[in-house]
């Protein structure tokens, strides 16, 4: 039986117990609005501390990680600044710094995510 953990907008927990052969049981109710059946293929992934179950047909892209992101935004962002020069839309390339920096600052210690 699904549980609520704290009030009513939080959403419903299940509970299975892991068995000794390590198998889990997917809650009935879950299986059925996921489309898990016997033989489905499921993806288990291991992300920062937390095991994320993914029913067939909804597995995400792998993430980048953080050095490849940074690339990629830096990238954007000079094509950005490449697109504002050729309208005439930016007064010098000192002041793309003082805006938006150069993307370093997401790789603060204790920055939020």
């Amino acid at each position: 039986m699904p549980k609520r953990r704290g009030g009513a907008d939080e959403p419903l927990v299940y509970t299975s117990k892991v068995t000794s052969k390590l198998q889990v049981t997917v809650p009935k109710a879950l299986a059925e609005r996921y489309g898990i059946h016997p033989g489905s293929v499921v993806e288990w992934q291991a992300e920062q501390g937390f095991l994320r179950f993914l029913p067939p047909g909804r597995r995400r892209a792998p993430q980048l990680e953080i050095g490849e992101r940074l690339r990629l935004l830096r990238e954007s962002r000079a094509r950005q600044r490449e697109r504002e020069a050729a309208a005439g839309d930016i007064a010098s390339p000192g002041d793309s710094q003082e805006a938006g920096g150069n993307g370093e600052e997401l790789d603060a210690p204790g920055r939020p995510r």
